[in-house]
């Protein structure tokens, strides 16, 4: 019986010219792939802040304090798109962070093994189905439904001069921020759900056996094993989903009204960054149109890039802690 070949070490790799050669392509060929990455966000950053540098120097600060936006006028400000893109972000994630939640852990913790793949299926097709189908769906089958049965019903049952009656004022049409919200919470949930079953499914079955023989209840483990243990996965699923949900495009531009100002009541149209950009863009017939509009992705750009320093920071706190 021959002897077993040795196992090649780094030393002898690099002893043969033909081993040496090959990691050092290796490890260029790697640091290639990262500068381009690098090479393409910080192409992005530049080319959107030159693009939008002629409206940023015309109007200066008053481009981020400003809500009028006027294209006839020539005049353009962003704060009531900023605050839009925000609030329907924030609602979105209100609404599916729970649902979310509740599905990952029927799946993992209580669903029946004949409908588990079923139902991850289901969730899965729905992290797939593209945003404006979402959108026309919204348009034109929820938004009418949602009018008849959710707005027309609360605005009359509002008691006058309540804060509740200021929250629905406006017409109901099914389009608005609350009806954007549902739509992109629809969008986001199984995104967070997905990365939520697959982080619970990793958690060792001897911690919930040793959880369950101290005789703790299905909802004392989830609450007091499971979620803990991938608390650090799980801010990284709410946050891709406050990702998901800032950058939304199509869906939102066909229910949430565009128009362009500050929200007085969730049944109030308004208009996003991205939707802004989207209707606006193939029509922009100036130069400071089309420079206000790239200086408006720029802002989306730096929102998402805030949301994910954010996380970094939530994340390294419950590393510490």
């Amino acid at each position: 019986m021959s002897a077993a070949k040795p196992l090649a070490t780094e030393a002898s790799r690099r002893a043969s010219p033909r081993g040496a050669g090959f990691e050092t392509g290796f490890e260029y060929l790697c640091f290639a792939a990262a500068t381009t990455l690098l090479a393409m966000l910080g192409g992005l950053l530049v080319s959107l802040l030159l693009g939008g540098w002629p409206a940023l120097a015309k109007f200066g600060l008053g481009f981020f304090t400003n809500a009028t936006w006027d294209p006839v006028a020539g005049v353009f400000g962003v704060s009531a798109l900023i605050v839009d893109t925000i609030v329907v972000a924030l609602l979105a994630l209100l609404m599916a962070i729970p649902i979310a939640f509740g599905v990952a852990f029927f799946l993992v913790e209580l669903c029946p093994s004949a409908l588990r793949r079923p139902i991850g299926t289901a969730v899965e097709l729905l992290a797939g189905v593209p945003s404006i189908v979402y959108g026309m769906w919204g348009l034109f089958v929820f938004g009418p439904v949602f009018a008849k049965l959710v707005e027309r019903p609360l605005m009359n049952a509002a008691p006058p001069g309540s804060i509740w009656e200021k929250l629905t004022a406006g017409v109901p049409n099914g389009t608005g921020i609350l009806s954007a919200s549902i739509i992109v919470a629809m969008m986001v949930l199984p995104f967070i759900a997905a990365t939520l079953r697959d982080l619970l499914t990793t958690v060792p079955a001897q911690v919930r056996e040793s959880a369950y023989g101290l005789g703790a209840t299905t909802g004392e483990v989830v609450m007091t094993v499971t979620l803990p243990y991938v608390r650090r996965g799980a801010i990284g699923a709410v946050m891709l989903g406050l990702g998901r949900a800032l950058g939304e495009t199509m869906a939102v531009t066909f229910i949430i009204g565009n128009a362009h100002n500050f929200p007085k009541s969730l049944f109030d149209s308004g208009a996003t960054i991205a939707s802004t950009i989207a209707n606006e863009f193939a029509e922009a017939t100036t130069p400071l149109h089309t420079a206000a509009l790239l200086a408006a992705g720029l802002i989306l750009f730096l929102i998402s890039f805030a949301v994910l320093a954010l996380a970094r920071m939530m994340l390294g706190r419950q590393t510490r802690l």
